[in-house]
Parts: C-alpha cells; structure tokens; sequence
C-alpha cells in the first residue's frame, strides 16, 4: 500500500470516528456502551504497546542512548542428540 493510499484510508477512518462521536448523544444505550468498549480496547492496546517499547528501549539502552555494556546478547545454540 503506497504512502498516499494510507494516508487516505487513516482520513476515512477518522472521519467515519468523527460521524460516530456526533451522532453518539443520541444513539441507544446499546450502541454507546458497545463504542466505549471498542474505544477502550483501543487504548489499552496503545497503553501496552507503549509500555513495552519502552520496557524493551529501557533494557537495551541506558539513559545516554547507548547499549549497556554489561547486558550482552548471548546466542543461543541447538544441542544435538545423538
């Protein structure tokens, strides 16, 4: 998907959000308590996805951005049976 063809789709999507949120105050009870709960899954998404980069950032890197000298990778190699 090119750069524009996204760019598009994330203005639709926003403006299909925009039309929801407007007509929300006068939706059913159902249909308000079925949006939060979407909205909700969303951000708690986002929440975690935020919290792991940076647990992964914060493991890797120390406060100056360079890698921790004293963490190193270790590889990890198959044993072989006989």
């Amino acid at each position: 998907m090119s750069s524009g063809g996204f760019l598009k789709e994330m203005q639709t999507i926003g403006e299909k959000f925009l039309l929801k949120l407007q007509k929300l105050p006068k939706a059913d009870p159902v249909e308000i308590v079925s949006f939060c709960v979407i909205l909700l899954f969303i951000v708690t998404v986002l929440v975690l996805m935020v919290i792991a980069c940076s647990c992964c950032c914060f493991s890797c890197c120390s406060y100056n951005g360079r890698p921790d000298p004293r963490r190193r990778k270790v590889q990890v190699r198959p044993t072989a049976h006989s």
